[in-house]
């Protein structure tokens, strides 16, 4: 187990400097953005003296080692446009977009996993047929026209939630759910899968000659080897919560790492936009890794099979 773990460091390791020398080089081929911080009348010794002041007049690769200098330390340098320190940025609209994800998370698994089991074990009744064309409409819509068809129903032509921003419970909802759709889709059809995957093996065709009830062949036999898979897609699905919420923040004015990430790209703000890459990064191999360590609480002969 520890060189398991060692190795899955290591390899994370490499993922995370990957990430940072990609988005570091990448951004600096989208231009100067010195040029965007100056007014139109500036001369070509104003946009100089501010281009040394933010240090772009050095070589790239020595920017680059500064760089991973200054993320050894936690310091992901200060705002380009705000000049203010990245971290409190990020800091600021980070609980907004936990918020969101959270929701749309228990959308993902509160509606998903229950209809992958009406799928696997009821698919010949009229409900689960009606639960299937639900999964195939959240699957088939794009999360932008989704959250303004919802805007456009339950808020203009039924007044019933409020269109935009923060505030209470209800306007959590519709960005929520519209950031959750797809997940939902993929926890149902995932969880659908696993199910009859299990079902086909001899332990559960024994359990139902026997007589075992549907309920209890579900919690007692089936759920904890058909959850193997849904770990997995519960780390990869978070993670594409987080990368979604960009849209969704958008459309619908929500003030989290999403929104400040799209102005950021628009005014080369190159500090935010390497802050919020790396705090995605940094999730998604977390998720990962804690994926394979809740393998072996579920089933101890995975890590075992890696072990040797």
């Amino acid at each position: 187990m520890p060189g398991f773990l060692l190795r899955r460091l290591g390899q994370a390791g490499v993922t995370i400097l990957g990430v940072v020398t990609l988005i570091f080089f990448v951004q600096r081929l989208t231009g100067d953005p010195t040029y965007l911080l100056v007014p139109e009348t500036a001369t070509q010794a104003d946009i100089d003296a501010l281009r040394t002041a933010l240090g772009f007049d050095r070589p790239l690769f020595v920017q680059y080692l500064d760089f991973l200098a200054e993320l050894l330390r936690f310091d992901l340098g200060q705002s380009v446009v705000q000049r203010v320190p990245v971290t409190t940025i990020i800091a600021s609209r980070m609980p907004y977009t936990l918020m969101l994800a959270a929701g749309a998370l228990v959308v993902a698994c509160g509606i998903g996993i229950p209809i992958g089991v009406l799928l696997a074990l009821y698919r010949e009744t009229l409900l689960a047929k009606f639960a299937a064309g639900l999964v195939l409409s959240a699957q088939s819509m794009p999360t932008f026209w989704s959250g303004i068809l919802m805007i456009l129903v339950f808020s203009v032509l039924l007044g019933w939630l409020p269109p935009s921003s923060t505030g209470g419970f209800s306007n959590l909802i519709m960005p929520s759910v519209a950031l959750g759709l797809l997940s939902m889709a993929t926890f149902a059809r995932i969880t659908r899968a696993a199910l009859l995957d299990e079902l086909s093996k001899d332990y559960a065709r024994t359990a139902r000659s026997r007589g075992v009830g549907t309920g209890r062949m579900l919690f007692r036999h089936l759920a904890r080897n058909a959850s193997i898979p849904l770990i997995t897609v519960a780390a990869l699905e978070i993670s594409n919560l987080l990368a979604g919420a960009v849209i969704v923040e958008t459309v619908f004015a929500w003030p989290g790492l999403g929104q400040v990430t799209v102005q950021a790209i628009l005014a080369r703000d190159f500090m935010i936009v390497q802050g919020v890459v790396l705090l995605g990064a940094f999730v998604t191999v977390f998720l990962n890794l804690l994926s394979d360590i809740l393998y072996s609480v579920v089933d101890p002969r995975i890590v075992l099979e890696k072990a040797r």
